[in-house]
């Protein structure tokens, strides 16, 4: 008998969200852009599902200059207007105008830390939060890290970051483990 590939129990059989999971999701994120850019699409999966991002991604790189926060800090109404019209992100007003406001926020942080690694790791005090779960139904869906996280950024003005989003943001890059222990990249 062959032996099966153990995955988190939430990875569909979709090879996109296969992918994603082998080969994004846990991993320890430090790149500010690839932060930025988990960071925006947390925010525009509020109230949707994880895959429907992941079929939108590309168009969302395209859409928003590939996550450059210095480009889309620069955004007028203009350009809010045409993202409005563009069919392939999700086209909901408050969600492009706060990443927007994000953007700015984003690059006072790296003026101030000198980059967003610096300021957002702190928060797990640059360690990566192992969680050693076996079952998905013990993963928290916020912790008091999270809500830290999203008070802090809140008090800074930042939009579309509340306790679940930063957590799953925590998650997405690697700050916590939540991959199950039998999982094939628990251990990564």
């Amino acid at each position: 008998m062959k032996n099966k590939i153990q995955r988190c129990q939430w990875v569909n059989k979709e090879q996109i969200y296969i992918d994603y999971h082998d080969n994004e999701w846990g991993v320890p994120q430090h790149d500010d852009i690839k932060l930025f850019e988990f960071l925006t699409l947390e925010g525009f999966q509020a109230g949707l599902s994880w895959i429907t991002i992941l079929r939108k991604r590309d168009n969302f790189r395209k859409a928003f200059d590939n996550f450059e926060a210095l480009k889309i800090a620069k955004y007028d109404e203009h350009k809010i207007e045409a993202l409005m019209q563009e069919a392939g992100i999700i086209r909901n007003r408050l969600k492009i105008t706060g990443t927007i406001t994000n953007a700015r926020l984003f690059l006072e942080i790296q003026r101030e830390f000198g980059s967003f690694d610096a300021y957002i790791w702190q928060f797990t005090n640059r360690q990566v939060i192992d969680n050693q779960q076996n079952n998905e139904k013990n993963i928290p869906t916020n912790t008091p890290v999270s809500d830290s996280m999203s008070k802090g950024l809140k008090m800074r003005g930042f939009k579309f970051i509340g306790s679940t989003i930063c957590y799953a943001f925590m998650q997405a890059t690697g700050m916590v483990n939540d991959h199950l222990t039998n999982c094939i990249s628990y251990k990564r």
